[in-house]
């Protein structure tokens, strides 16, 4: 059994294990539509970002930012899927695909267990977001591969590696990872809404 899981692996061992393509310094969401935040999720971000950056630890971020702008995904997609947080996400030991996802985003309402295809996973950084860019594409390739496994055709798996405050974007298609050239912040949470609930639209 393989002793790596998804925390372990930087970009480079990433790439290099599952000979990716990695495509850089592309504006991939030029085009995206700003999604208006609920009423909920603004009076909660008015109240919570001064304090998840005062408090300044990666848990406060995770609960006070993005899982309040993640959970406003879910409001507005009526709740037809499902958000995990903090949950474990073996797909294959061997490939080192395994450990916990910090937050998971599926295309079903199930809620109780991960059922395919799951779409986006989201990995929290307290600060260094390249750092955790090879975890997440690890968690990305998990994600894939669970899809196949499940007979399910999604072409395109988003990630994303965040502060809470500041969010980058990747995909995954196919061999080929494409890594956002840009950050979205959390003030413009129109964007990072329209981005995150692009693939279920």
């Amino acid at each position: 059994m393989s002793n790596l899981s998804y925390s372990k692996f930087t970009l480079e061992i990433a790439k290099t294990n599952f000979e990716l393509t990695l495509e850089e310094n592309q504006d991939l969401f030029a085009q995206i539509q700003p999604v208006k935040p609920s009423e909920i999720l603004t009076t909660i971000l008015r109240e919570y970002i001064p304090l998840a950056t005062a408090i300044n630890t990666e848990k406060a971020r995770s609960e006070l930012l993005i899982s309040q702008i993640l959970a406003d995904v879910r409001r507005q997609l009526n709740y037809r899927i499902s958000l995990f947080s903090g949950t474990e996400f073996n797909v294959e030991a061997e490939l080192g695909l395994q450990g916990y996802c910090d937050f998971l985003l599926s295309f079903s309402s199930e809620q109780y267990f991960i059922t395919a295809p799951v779409i986006i996973i989201v990995e929290a950084k307290n600060e260094n977001i390249i750092r955790g860019l090879g975890q997440c594409v690890a968690s990305m390739l998990g994600a894939q591969l669970f899809n196949q496994r499940y007979d399910n055709s999604v072409k395109v798996i988003y990630g994303a590696v965040t502060t809470g405050t500041n969010w980058k974007f990747l995909t995954l298609e196919g061999k080929i990872v494409r890594i956002d050239a840009g950050e979205y912040y959390v003030k413009e949470v129109d964007k990072i809404l329209g981005i995150i609930l692009q693939p279920f639209r």
